[in-house]
């Protein structure tokens, strides 16, 4: 098969950029990561190994696993490449779910207050973040699971804990696709899920932006009316009907910014230099790149 009709070339390819969208968009920092379901191997998932996403540039960075067991798909050299503690959020969750093509997890900071609150529901305010349905989102709670002598970092680091937090995602045992699309993990962060690599980094990055809106929705509310907030409004989610018909409206549109975030993404990191491109790459880049290169030029020639 060709490089050009191969589609794991494309598929790595938007890996690669999502690490670099995700980290300038603060859904990750040095901590986060982002997987893909494997283009034709869907026993097979595929993220990075043991970095920060902004520093992933090249096919080589990236780890595949086995959804089975999480497990590296490589028994050679790469084998002992190391890879995320986490990753089983990834492997579990694509096992439960085998319409899942995509999955992210974040430590975002607007996020974590109400994985850390969960008196106080994180909802969906705005029309972009209508994934999120009018219900309140739903929290993991890992604590239940631990037994004696697990580590209690809060962090899934095996196919129990993940397989735990697979099952919040799902309304019933037999389901096998998720009802929820973004699921809080208590004192720790969020995952989001998706069908595609562009719908879960759309998810993901309206997650984080519904959640500052609500904050500061809530603050608005409390510095206006005090104590009396909650009874004179401290801020309206959406409703079931506005929260299905945004669902579809986001559904529809997230192609275009994830357009822009590629261009940009694509744009940054010719300026800096930072991919390292093979002729795997090369080839499946080429063309993008040396546009972004040009029109890097004809910015500075405009200067």
């Amino acid at each position: 098969m060709s490089i050009s009709n191969d589609p794991l070339t494309p598929a790595l390819r938007d890996l690669i950029y999502a690490n670099h969208i995700l980290h300038h968009h603060g859904v990750v920092d040095a901590y986060g990561h982002v997987s893909i379901r494997h283009p034709t191997k869907p026993s097979v998932y595929i993220m990075c190994g043991y970095m920060a996403p902004a520093m992933v540039s090249s096919p080589d960075d990236l780890i595949h696993y086995h959804v089975s067991n999480s497990d590296p798909v490589d028994s050679g050299p790469n084998a002992k490449k190391k890879g995320y503690s986490e990753r089983f959020i990834h492997g579990e969750i694509f096992k439960r779910f085998p319409s899942v093509q995509s999955v992210i997890h974040s430590h975002a900071e607007e996020v974590l207050p109400y994985a850390v609150s969960t008196g106080v529901p994180m909802r969906a305010v705005y029309h972009m973040a209508g994934f999120l349905g009018s219900q309140p989102t739903k929290v993991f709670d890992i604590s239940p699971h631990y037994q004696d002598g697990d580590q209690q970092d809060m962090l899934v680091r095996n196919a129990r804990f993940g397989a735990a937090l697979a099952e919040v995602f799902a309304s019933n045992n037999d389901e096998k696709r998720p009802d929820e699309t973004v699921v809080l993990m208590k004192r720790h962060g969020f995952t989001a899920v998706g069908e595609s690599l562009v719908t879960t980094v759309y998810r993901a990055i309206y997650t984080r932006i519904n959640a500052e809106a609500q904050t500061k929705a809530m603050a608005i509310s409390r510095n206006v009316y005090g104590e009396q907030a909650d009874e004179k409004g401290g801020f309206d989610g959406l409703t079931q009907s506005q929260g299905e018909g945004c669902y579809l409206m986001c559904e529809q549109y997230q192609d275009k910014p994830w357009r822009l975030w590629l261009e940009r993404s694509l744009t940054q990191l010719c300026m800096e230099g930072e991919m390292q491109i093979d002729e795997v790459h090369e080839q499946a880049l080429g063309r993008r790149i040396n546009q972004g290169e040009r029109a890097v030029k004809d910015m500075s020639n405009e200067e």
